[in-house]
């Protein structure tokens, strides 16, 4: 049972949501002849270590393959979130795993658009696109598809970000790509303070036009850095699941979540790659009650920072803030 408040999220990767059935009627729809030792015997993904997580990720996302495949993820991942009270979601979606199978970035962004709007007829909920690059892939294809969004623009796509292995290059090689798309109008945020410590936000706020930090959990390492954070006022998309799954902290305990409120950061709450990591909004806002001890006033409060660092046009920005408020009373 999720607590009423109302939810937005920030740090979702759409192909991260593709659930194992999903994948499975995906692969059976495509003849697609699925790795040994994709799945546990639970059903679940199989993987034990940030690595192996990667591998079975591009893995699945390699069965999705057509603009309706991308249409029918985000109609049911928005979907299962309005279940669970979200009133408004960011999706990242990666053209770099549309690429590998062929999907052009035009087609790509039409079938999410689609599955945006079939889920906002049905169920009212609000959702955007924030396009990433994939760090470990280089600084040039990061601007293929600054480019390509530029290009072509969507009223959709609202943001840039780069995911992927955080310990791999300079943060600073990535400034050009990032410098474009906020040129461009475009929201940006970065992963960072993850796998690796605090001397990555600090990088990165250094070299990128960033208002938001994907993560950045450690940056509770350097309280000087704190203390900056909460100076800027740039949100923390952080996603204590997901933390605990791929081994940053042991478990909610040590998660320091609590530790960023009291510096004054401001902090979100999100499912990050909700299918691998067996949790979602509502399971996160449902932990964050009764791990960290946050009550709905508290959580409210993460939703409206969730609303006030979207990336989304005043006017819409305005009706959910009035949609919170409802909510709330």
């Amino acid at each position: 049972m999720t607590t009423a408040v109302a939810k937005a999220e920030l740090h979702c990767h759409l192909e991260g949501a593709a659930s194992p059935d999903l994948v499975r009627r995906l692969a059976e729809r495509h003849g697609i002849a699925l790795p040994a030792g994709l799945f546990a015997d639970t059903g679940a993904f199989a993987w034990h270590d940030f690595t192996s997580f990667l591998a079975a990720y591009d893995a699945a996302s390699s069965c999705l393959r057509t603009g309706d495949d991308y249409r029918e993820l985000t109609r049911d991942y928005l979907v299962a979130c309005a279940g669970e009270g979200a009133i408004y979601v960011e999706l990242f979606a990666s053209p770099d795993h549309a690429a590998v199978v062929g999907l052009d970035y035009a087609a790509l962004i039409d079938g999410i658009a689609a599955g945006i709007d079939d889920a906002a007829a049905a169920h009212g909920i609000t959702a955007r696109i924030i396009v990433t690059c994939i760090r470990h892939l280089g600084p040039e294809r990061a601007g293929r598809i600054v480019d390509a969004m530029c290009a072509a623009p969507h009223a959709y796509v609202v943001g840039f970000g780069m995911a992927g292995d955080e310990t791999v290059g300079e943060v600073a090689d990535f400034a050009p790509a990032f410098a474009a798309a906020a040129d461009a109008g475009y929201g940006c945020t970065v992963h960072a303070g993850e796998l690796a410590g605090a001397d990555s936000v600090r990088a990165a706020l250094a070299a990128l036009p960033v208002s938001r930090i994907g993560h950045g959990v450690r940056a509770v390492e350097d309280p000087d850095l704190l203390v900056e954070l909460a100076r800027r006022g740039t949100v923390l998309e952080v996603c204590p699941g997901s933390n605990i799954a791929v081994g940053v902290y042991s478990d909610y305990a040590s998660h320091p979540l609590p530790r960023l409120l009291a510096a004054g950061c401001r902090v979100t709450l999100n499912s990050d790659d909700p299918a691998y990591f067996a949790t979602s909004i509502g399971a996160e806002y449902d932990r964050a009650a009764t791990a960290f001890g946050l009550d709905d006033e508290d959580l409210g409060a993460i939703t409206a920072t969730a609303l006030d660092a979207a990336f989304v046009d005043a006017g819409t920005r305005r009706r959910l803030t009035q949609r919170l408020a409802e909510a709330a009373a």
